[in-house]
């Protein structure tokens, strides 16, 4: 049973033997079977012994935390392949297990049984996803609207800026700034859903007001 004693060449390349497709002793994850057999060894195996090298030391950088990895120790002799002698599973053995590879079947039902693990995560996390709102990107937008001189009608010129409305489009606080010689522009605010407003239409909207309106320029443009 087991792979024999791992303090000799024998028990080391039965060990090398069994890593060359595996990871770990038994499952996918480093388990208290992988303690049992690291403990059980004299030292790192040689360099020749590859496979058992890589997982030596894998397992080596978790010996300050041996108590807390998963599983049940058992006897050595228990962990590993069902049978080995001088390093090769037993022929006996092989052609009695020739109709049931336990080995295949384990790892056969662990994957499906983390594949159905990983869909069920994939599928809660999609389903708490798509209950979360999505952000709306906006932006808080200052123009500046200037007339064609000090007789514009201010009060009439910012009505018509207002009328402007579009879904997205939403108009906030104004006021107006001297810009010399008697004239005043328009100075207004507005929040825009940078996905349904952008300040092309603002211009193209406010400007077509072209008795009133000389011309519009974005004084501030923030995400907001």
């Amino acid at each position: 049973m087991g792979f024999g004693n791992l303090k000799t060449d024998a028990g080391v390349t039965a060990l090398n033997n069994f890593l060359a497709d595996k990871s770990y002793i038994d499952g996918y994850v480093p388990s208290q079977v992988d303690v049992v057999v690291f403990q059980a060894m004299s030292g790192a195996p040689a360099a020749s012994f590859s496979h058992a090298l890589r997982w030596y030391n894998h397992i080596k950088s978790y010996q300050c935390t041996f108590a807390s990895l998963p599983g049940v120790k058992k006897p050595v002799d228990d962990c590993g392949p069902k049978s080995v002698a001088n390093g090769v599973a037993n022929d006996d053995d092989d052609e009695d297990d020739d109709d049931v590879d336990l080995f295949g079947s384990d790892e056969e039902e662990e994957s499906e049984a983390d594949k159905k693990i990983r869909e069920d995560r994939l599928a809660a996390y999609a389903a708490k996803k798509s209950k979360k709102p999505a952000l709306t990107a906006k932006s808080n937008i200052i123009l500046d609207v200037k007339p064609w001189g000090d007789e514009t009608d201010m009060a009439e010129l910012e009505k018509c800026v207002r009328s402007v409305q579009a879904d997205g489009l939403l108009w906030g606080a104004s006021k107006l700034v001297a810009i010399g010689y008697g004239i005043k522009k328009l100075q207004i605010s507005c929040v825009v859903e940078d996905d349904k407003i952008s300040t092309d239409f603002l211009e193209e909207e406010i400007t077509k007001y072209e008795d009133l309106v000389q011309s519009m320029d974005i004084a501030a443009f923030n995400k907001v």
